[in-house]
């Protein structure tokens, strides 16, 4: 879930804004927390507090449009040690997606799990998952290049055999066919759904947990039905996944796979 703060700002007496205020929305600026200089985005918006995220991309501030720059830095200041930490926890999440090693050890996820890499040689290549270790038999299991390509390949087949079965059983219960469906390497979403009816899935979704995959493909079919997130949409995808509402908070604590 993304990490959030909200500290209370006061409404100053004066009317006019200064030239600090007036910032261009959404614009990148640069403040020194812990003796490091952080990027944040600030975007003005309709509301009565300073509010803080850290996600994926890093540091956005939302803040009223009558709170000076020199109030928000104050504000981030004060919690300075938390927007360091949350800023390196999010960071560490990006390099525990993959192995930065394809050997014997190395850490890789599958169905959220934190799996061992084991490596031996065979005539052929074959690639299993248990509780505890990825196991890779290959004819070149010293060649990391290969062994990523091998494991790479292993995990999208597996997406595709999970997407394929959970397109099929929550389609039914919509009483909607989607026009096609795909697996995509998408960098900002795990899955789509266009107005043609074609469902585009990320293969990442074999590294979450499972009932977050879940989520996510039930997510996009109920847009078969429904190409919004109405009331009705979300109504609709509580009958096709009762208690999603939990799933969909969990959903961007894993945000990080798709860097």
């Amino acid at each position: 879930m993304t990490a959030r703060r909200k500290p209370r700002a006061r409404r100053p007496a004066r009317l006019k804004p200064d030239a600090d205020e007036r910032v261009r929305d959404g614009a990148l600026r640069q403040v020194v927390l812990c003796g490091q200089s952080i990027p944040y985005q600030l975007v003005r918006a309709q509301r009565q507090s300073i509010g803080m995220e850290v996600h994926l991309e890093g540091l956005t501030v939302r803040a009223p449009r009558w709170v000076t720059i020199r109030e928000i830095e104050i504000a981030l200041e004060e919690r300075a040690d938390w927007v360091v930490k949350t800023l390196v926890e999010w960071r560490a999440r990006r390099r525990e997606v993959m192995p930065r090693r394809w050997k014997t050890g190395a850490p890789i996820l599958y169905r959220g799990r934190e799996l061992a890499l084991e490596l031996f040689p065979a005539r052929r290549p074959v690639v299993e998952a248990d509780l505890f270790h990825l196991t890779v038999r290959h004819p070149a299991a010293h060649n990391e290049r290969e062994v990523e390509e091998t494991v790479g390949s292993w995990l999208k087949d597996e997406a595709w055999t999970l997407v394929v079965t959970r397109v099929a059983a929550y389609a039914r219960l919509t009483a909607r066919t989607p026009q096609s469906v795909a697996l995509c390497d998408a960098r900002s979403e795990w899955g789509s759904c266009n107005a043609k009816g074609d469902i585009r899935l990320n293969w990442r979704l074999v590294q979450l947990p499972p009932a977050l995959a879940e989520y996510v493909v039930a997510h996009e079919v109920a847009h078969l039905d429904q190409l919004n997130h109405s009331a009705r949409f979300w109504t609709l995808l509580e009958k096709l996944l009762p208690g999603h509402a939990v799933f969909r908070r969990e959903l961007d604590e894993w945000t990080a796979l798709l860097a």
